[in-house]
């Protein structure tokens, strides 16, 4: 088991192609060659990460937050970021990150907070754009069916909760080989027509390479006709942070109260309170400001995330009642959800959850 087999899964459940462009996901230290002897799963890494793995003998740190955030000069210990990278690299230890390419994909970050507050009816709050590509392509009418099956299992044809989609329309195509080519049907030199399959499927950005390399392999001709679009539709199920109904409603200050328990956070900064009743929640893990403009046309009476500065509260103008959670608390279930992912594929591996609790704010009450 190899560093890369580790890393490779996480990014078929949430690709890199995923993250914002300020982020910096994906291995920060290591090679991803080395054989993996145990991973540690953890929201941030600190000194006292790495000492854990250090003493459980684990070589890949799997972290929610990147501790490189910005360009590195120097490396000589002066700060917390220097010295667990100079840590890391003298006892051998990867460290990855899987940040917002995690918090925009609809079973990560925001649908594990989704789970712990039993929301129904779930969607993405924002949905990405421009992550959708449209293969056409034409293939002889008794290899449609096999060309057709290995793109899907490619990863091709998905829309929403729906598989193996495509679209498929009947014609005839025609090619003229040249002399020294070796047409899978006709004869070269001469004018051939063919009764054809034209398919057409949507696929993720990210899939393109997979997909391409699928076609060609599959397909019989021996130069494949194919054409790739992209396209502007959302994306279902990538975006950023969710919203959802919840059983049934709530009295702010139980859903509040709601909110506590879920998260075991002894303070929620909040808007004033207005008397209506909470039955749809709009949700981000993080710093989630940059949504509240979505969280207000969302219907969501009220929009639970984190690092809500002074005027930001203002936002909601009595329309909405913002809960500020804590950065760590509304990230902590990120821990379970990377273990129980790597837990699923890797069955027999060691897979930890680090015992570290790495949240730097402390309450005093």
């Amino acid at each position: 088991m190899t560093i890369l087999h580790i890393t490779s899964h996480l990014e078929s459940l949430a690709p890199l192609s995923l993250q914002e462009e300020y982020d910096n996901a994906g291995l920060l230290t290591g090679q991803k060659d080395e054989e993996c002897t145990g991973v540690i799963c953890a929201l941030d890494v600190t000194e006292d990460v790495l000492d854990e793995a250090i003493q459980k003998k684990c070589n890949l740190i799997v972290a929610h937050h990147p501790v490189i955030f910005k360009g590195l000069k120097k490396l000589n210990g002066n700060d917390l970021v220097e010295r667990v990278i100079i840590k890391a690299i003298r006892h051998g230890i990867a460290i990855y990150a899987i940040h917002t390419n995690l918090d925009n994909v609809e079973n990560g970050v925001n649908g594990r907070i989704a789970e712990r507050l039993g929301l129904l009816q779930t969607k993405v709050l924002a949905p990405q754009s421009g992550s959708l590509r449209k293969l056409f392509t034409f293939v002889p009418h008794a290899q449609a069916d096999q060309v057709r099956q290995a793109l899907f299992e490619a990863g091709g044809g998905d829309i929403g909760h729906y598989s193996s989609c495509s679209f498929n329309t009947e014609g005839t195509g025609t090619f003229l080989g040249a002399e020294g080519t070796n047409p899978f049907v006709g004869e070269p030199g001469k004018l051939h027509r063919e009764p054809e399959t034209r398919i057409e499927m949507v696929f993720p950005a990210w899939l393109e390479g997979r997909i391409l390399d699928t076609l060609r392999s599959n397909h019989p001709y021996e130069e494949v006709a194919f054409d790739i679009v992209p396209l502007s539709n959302p994306q279902p199920g990538v975006g950023s942070g969710m919203v959802g109904n919840l059983p049934a409603p709530l009295s702010e200050t139980d859903f509040l109260r709601l909110l506590k328990e879920k998260f075991g956070t002894p303070v929620i900064r909040h808007t004033a309170l207005t008397g209506r009743s909470i039955s749809r929640v709009a949700i981000c893990g993080g710093a989630g400001s940059f949504l509240i403009p979505k969280a207000l046309s969302s219907a969501a009476q009220a929009f639970v995330t984190a690092d809500l500065k002074y005027h930001e509260f203002f936002s909601a103008d009595g329309n909405l009642l913002l809960a500020d959670i804590g950065h760590f608390e509304s990230e902590q279930y990120t821990i379970d959800l990377l273990a129980e992912g790597l837990q699923k594929k890797f069955p027999t591996f060691a897979v930890l959850k680090t015992e570290v609790k790495t949240n730097p704010v402390h309450y005093f009450q």
